[in-house]
């Protein structure tokens, strides 16, 4: 085991901290990833024969689309979290770097993502009016005020010190800025969000027409596959990448805004082919799609303005990293 010498030797162990973090993060990682399989088993349930089947149910319907999404978000939380748990229990120093991306990834997606999940939550659980409300004081700490604890604690000079004397050699995921890992990690979040539409039949707004079935698929496969170029350049500081990026989230939030406020709610539920059922209990939400348009804008003009902040890591030179 390597200690620190000299100026770097005094400081505060933080391993016991570490182990604890590392033990939940195993925890929270091995149980999303159970959950994963058990999820799937709603698709039973919603099917014909089902306990919950109704006529329409199956690709294409609004809950078909909710269990898939939730299955993929067990699947990518277990992957990160175990993940985490390992890096914080081998001390390794890609897990504070990694960590302190994931959690400006939240800060970024957050909002959003809690507005998502309570409205899932709402839309297929019954739940009391104290249920309701833990679950409200529940998501909003999550997103208000775990976030700014722990990135205090990661940027600390103890946890720092704590990690670089366990595993003194940087890895390849350190020599990246922290600005470009955070990004890299929504570009990558993006791409799984854009395979969205697809069980939604399609619908994409594309500068002021929805498109939808095959040339709305089209126009998401065509992104998708232009962010994962722009993963690729922006790890390697590719200048190209960082012009790329801000003209393709430039664009993208442009044709949102421009858009999704032309049509209501109904006009996009409508475009989505949902069954009878659905349509009913949707129809009567009290949103619009000015509201749908600010919730998808206010991640991707923070993008933007990170992307922004990210041009000084562009200038034809790898940096030190920044974290």
């Amino acid at each position: 085991m390597t200690e620190l010498t000299g100026a770097h030797a005094d400081y505060k162990d933080r391993r016991p901290i570490l182990t604890v973090i590392g033990a939940l993060s195993l925890l929270i990682g091995a149980g999303s990833a159970f959950l994963g399989p058990l999820e799937m088993y709603c698709f039973y349930l919603f099917s014909e024969g089902g306990r919950f089947h109704y006529e329409g149910f199956g690709f294409g319907s609004f809950m078909f689309g909710n269990i898939a999404c939730q299955i993929a978000g067990y699947y990518l939380i277990g992957a990160l979290f175990v993940a985490l748990g390992y890096g914080h229990l081998a001390v390794r120093r890609w897990a504070r770097t990694l960590a302190l991306a994931a959690l400006g990834f939240w800060l970024v997606t957050g909002l959003p993502l809690s507005a998502g999940l309570l409205f899932i939550l709402f839309a297929s659980k019954e739940l009391s009016p104290v249920g309701a409300l833990i679950a409200v004081i529940l998501v909003g700490s999550s997103y208000l005020v775990l976030p700014g604890v722990l990135i205090r604690f990661y940027r600390s000079r103890d946890v720092q010190l704590t990690f670089e004397a366990r595993d003194p050699s940087p890895s390849w995921v350190e020599r990246i800025p922290l600005p470009v890992l955070t990004l890299c990690s929504l570009y990558l979040l993006y791409i799984v969000f854009l395979h969205v539409p697809i069980l939604f039949n399609g619908v994409f707004p594309l500068f002021g027409v929805l498109l939808s079935g095959m040339p709305g698929i089209f126009v998401s496969d065509v992104l998708i596959m232009c962010l994962a170029c722009l993963v690729w350049g922006m790890l390697r500081l590719r200048k190209w990448a960082w012009w790329g990026s801000l003209a393709y989230f430039g664009a993208l939030t442009s044709s949102l805004m421009v858009t999704l406020p032309r049509f209501s709610l109904l006009d996009l539920f409508s475009k989505m082919h949902f069954p009878p059922r659905e349509m009913e209990f949707l129809q009567g939400l009290p949103f619009h799609g000015f509201h749908v348009a600010l919730m998808l804008a206010i991640p991707l003009a923070v993008t933007l303005g990170l992307i922004i902040f990210s041009k000084r890591y562009f200038r034809g030179e790898r940096p030190e990293s920044s974290v």
